[in-house]
């Protein structure tokens, strides 16, 4: 059955929302890549414009220059819980300002969100991009009574790249003593640079995140060490060996989406090490349908059940 055929019939009108041309860019011009992107995303956070959701953006020193922050803070008395949101993109594209998921997290859980403007490759490998939301996170933490967060309600989460950063940092956090984490949100993660899996080589759809653009995007992200048998686990968490002693999590997915396999390999790794975790695979449902096409059931079934598990875990 062809990739058409199986996809939701609700989805298939927006296989073009992010056109070919885009992913094209993302892998042979990041700067292009940028500039199509971003009005599209706005579009999205655009239909979300009437939310009681107040946002902020502040800069916060990091250990070797500064953090952008934006702070989506609702309506919800105090304390409340703490999301550090990462941001997707393919590690290339992408920001923390006029994030759909950081108004509706914001919304939907009465959390504090704090989406970070972690440096993108390939100008900055995946070392910069950890070290950056790691210092957002020790900034969230240190900084929760001002935020209106409870310390003992903090969770990292994000979608694609954003999921693949923070599968990554749960294990630089745990492995370098950071703050206490409640919940690990990991939204079709991005998460193994090498692909070699069914779905790996399946999904190849020019408007849809696939194996051509996604390998030129690791390829950026981890410089030097592309194509390496060494690659850290904190540029691809699939790398790791010891999943223990990491926060409970949620793994979510598409059947249609190149990171199928890698993500539930990742999830039943993450049940066998021990750490209590959700899988959830959402048929008809390619890489990020669920918000360039919001109305659609699969959708919204897709939303209701990351953001309720994120409202179970710290709401």
């Amino acid at each position: 059955m062809s990739f058409i055929d199986q996809v939701d019939p609700e989805l298939i009108d927006a296989l073009d929302f992010f056109p070919a041309e885009l992913m094209t860019a993302i892998g042979d011009d990041p700067p292009k890549a940028r500039e199509m992107f971003q009005p599209l995303w706005d579009a999205l956070a655009d239909e979300l414009k009437d939310s009681p959701v107040s946002i902020e953006e502040r800069t916060i020193p990091g250990p070797d220059g500064d953090i952008g922050l934006v702070i989506y803070q609702p309506p919800t008395p105090a304390p409340r819980g703490g999301l550090l949101w990462i941001h997707g993109g393919g590690y290339i594209v992408g920001s923390g300002r006029n994030d759909p998921h950081g108004i509706g997290f914001a919304e939907h859980v009465g959390c504090t969100v704090v989406s970070v403007d972690y440096r993108l490759a390939p100008e900055s490998t995946y070392k910069e991009a950890i070290s950056d939301c790691f210092g957002a996170l020790c900034w969230l933490a240190e900084n929760a009574a001002e935020l209106g967060v409870d310390p003992a309600r903090i969770a990292i989460g994000g979608a694609s790249a954003g999921g693949g950063l923070t599968a990554a940092l749960s294990l630089y956090n745990r492995d370098h003593s950071g703050p206490a984490l409640a919940y690990q949100l990991l939204i079709y993660p991005m998460i193994d640079d090498r692909h070699d899996s069914p779905s790996g080589y399946e999904i190849t759809h020019p408007t849809v995140w696939n194996r051509e653009v996604s390998l030129k995007a690791w390829k950026m992200y981890l410089g030097v060490e592309y194509g390496s048998d060494s690659v850290s686990p904190y540029a691809a968490a699939a790398r790791a060996s010891d999943l223990s002693g990491l926060p409970p999590a949620l793994v979510t997915v598409g059947m249609l989406d190149l990171f199928r396999d890698e993500d539930i390999d990742y999830a039943q790794r993450l049940m066998a090490a021990g750490v209590p975790t959700e899988l959830q695979v959402y048929p008809g449902m390619y890489h990020g349908a669920e918000m360039s096409v919001m109305e659609a059931a699969v959708s919204a079934r897709m939303r209701t059940a990351y953001r309720d598990a994120l409202l179970r875990a710290i709401g």
